[in-house]
């Protein structure tokens, strides 16, 4: 607060020399005449204000106002004391406010209240400037007596829990000019509190007392038809004050939430109202606006239960931040929370578009920060289940952005080793997406193909992967060797496990299938050896036709499996029938 001397020599009806201007009605023409009476009644106006009125008060450089020492200082304590001290004999005084809550109107207030002899109508729509002036000024018993704004304003306050609903929200609203300033966030918390209060207690589907009674006053849920429409009603009842809130600003709201969860609000109402609001705001505001309100909202969701949060929603506010360049905090806190869910995510969720200025199609970085969020916690804190999801979605994303001509084989590389080799039971998909994205890029070099092509396990590969890729020119020789040699090893494994189911079945079989017993054995033996002896050539025309000659006998080892299957079904069903009429004999007879 400011006070200077103002006083300036005014010549209110004069011509400026100090000579009364003479225009008689001869001078004057008619279309004048209004505002010549205009002007003239202005500067009568004026020269009464300077008269009457020694205090030129400029709030918060808003509006300057005009007033009466007396009477304004005969009220307020903060002006008493400063005009207490002299002056200097200055005729006319200039105080000037730079943090006056509430501004112009919550003045303007206060000097009725003033002008008025210390009277004045405190409604709801009034009572946030009126108490909040009343304290900035200290208008208290020391002063004013028993007109006391600050102890009137007081007990209207304490009067809150009777207000109406409409009163109650008119009220908050006016508190919003306030938030700036810290000597006002008293009322403002109580207008908070009176909200939940009342949010939490109503078990009306509307604030209106008109159009409630005591018959709905609950819900009733049953076992019959009527349950869903009961839960439904359960539902409108919870969230009846959507609406009424977007009118409140996001430090309100931001407010309003923390009462909330420090009152244990369901967080699923929590988060629907700031999907609701989120939605409404961004509807028709400007993009900072939408910027403040996306931030706000975000914030908010990244305290509660995660659990709780719809993933599309998460998506749905993703879609309007990308456009709103929204701080790094508040986008990284997006992120964690859609990473968290990215099990429950679809293909058409990931492809988003690069950001402008991009030349690749999709935001690949966007998808990696994902994948960081999702496995945050390590691969010990991530269900199988989950994991395989996100692996399976990875391969149909990796192939949709592989065709892509300006993606680096960095940012390949980064997507398909982004999650662990456990992830994945087969890699055939990540085959496919290597072979587009080879099949496109022609210009690499083997160096660069090589380390491609690092990213598949040959061992996961199904026996169709592994043909066409030893077929495919896109991939190296090298990798089509690996390929081959895995095949084998496979075969091996896979001849050495039947040789040994076949032993096991031919020694549980009886003296009388010894011939065919020792013919499958000729045969397991024979096909043994010919693997152990197979090398594998450095010729691909040879690799290939060893494969060919692979999958031969893993046809005839089935044909040899099924077979089998016949004799050891008889043995146990031989067992069991043995087992049973042993024990259903008479003991004379055993």
């Amino acid at each position: 607060m400011e006070i200077v001397n103002s006083w300036e020599d005014h010549s209110w009806g004069t011509n400026g020399k100090g000579v009364e201007s003479t225009l008689t009605p001869s001078k004057i023409k008619i279309p004048h005449l209004l505002a010549y009476a205009y002007a003239k009644a202005t500067d009568l106006f004026n020269w009464v204000m300077a008269v009457c009125c020694d205090l030129e008060v400029d709030v918060n450089g808003e509006e300057t106002f005009m007033v009466d020492t007396k009477i304004i200082a005969s009220y307020c304590g903060r002006l008493s004391k400063l005009f207490g001290k002299p002056t200097g004999g200055a005729r006319n005084l200039k105080v000037i406010f730079n943090d006056f809550p509430g501004g112009a109107e919550s003045f303007e207030l206060m000097s009725r209240f003033c002008y008025n002899n210390g009277r004045t109508a405190i409604t709801p729509s009034n009572i946030s400037f009126l108490h909040s002036a009343a304290q900035f000024m200290e208008m208290n018993n020391s002063v004013s007596g028993t007109h006391n704004l600050l102890e009137e304003t007081g007990k209207s306050l304490e009067e809150m829990n009777y207000w109406t609903w409409s009163e109650l929200l008119i009220a908050t609203k006016k508190c919003q000019d306030l938030l700036p300033f810290p000597n006002s966030t008293g009322i403002l918390e109580k207008c908070v509190d009176s909200l939940i209060g009342r949010i939490t207690t109503s078990g009306e589907p509307s604030p209106c007392p008109s159009t409630s009674s005591p018959d709905s006053s609950g819900v009733r849920l049953s076992c019959d038809t009527r349950s869903t429409e009961s839960l439904k009603n359960s539902f409108s009842r919870a969230t009846w004050w959507f609406e009424d809130l977007l009118v409140l600003s996001t430090n309100l709201v931001g407010m309003v939430f923390k009462s909330m969860v420090s009152q244990k609000f369901d967080h699923v109402i929590i988060i629907r109202f700031l999907f609701y609001y989120q939605k409404s705001k961004c509807y028709t505001g400007t993009s900072d606006e939408k910027r403040k309100v996306v931030e706000a909202v975000i914030d908010m969701l990244y305290t509660l239960d995660w659990n709780s949060v719809s993933f599309k929603s998460l998506f749905g506010i993703l879609r309007v931040a990308l456009n709103c360049n929204i701080r790094k905090c508040s986008r990284t806190k997006l992120e964690s929370m859609i990473g968290s869910q990215m099990d429950q995510a679809t293909l058409d969720n990931l492809l988003i578009p690069s950001p402008y200025g991009m030349n690749y199609l999709y935001n690949v970085n966007l998808v990696l920060r994902f994948l960081k969020a999702f496995l945050h916690g390590g691969i010990s804190q991530v269900f199988p289940i989950q994991l395989r999801k996100v692996a399976s979605l990875m391969d149909f994303y990796i192939a949709e952005v592989s065709p892509d001509p300006c993606l680096k084989p960095s940012k390949f590389l980064a997507l398909a080793m982004a999650l662990p080799d456990s992830a994945r039971e087969s890699y055939d998909g990540i085959y496919r997406a290597t072979d587009m994205y080879l099949e496109v890029h022609t210009g690499l070099s083997k160096e660069e193909k090589m380390k491609i092509c690092c990213v598949l396990n040959y061992e996961k590969l199904s026996a169709e992967a592994c043909i066409h890729l030893s077929q495919n020119k896109n991939f190296p020789s090298k990798c089509a060797v690996q390929a081959l040699m895995s095949q084998q090893v496979k075969l091996k494994s896979l001849l050495k496990a039947t040789g040994e189911t076949k032993c096991y079945i031919d020694s549980s079989s009886g003296v009388g299938e010894t011939g065919s017993k020792g013919k499958k054995n000729e045969t397991s033996k024979q096909s043994v050896l010919y693997a152990g002896k197979l090398d594998l050539p450095t010729d691909n025309d040879k690799l290939r036709a060893h494969l060919q000659g692979m999958q031969w006998r893993v046809t005839e080892l089935e044909r040899v499996c099924l077979k089998m299957q016949a004799p050891m079904t008889k043995i146990m069903k031989s067992r069991v029938s043995n087992h049973r009429t042993s024990r259903s004999l008479p003991k004379l007879c055993s």
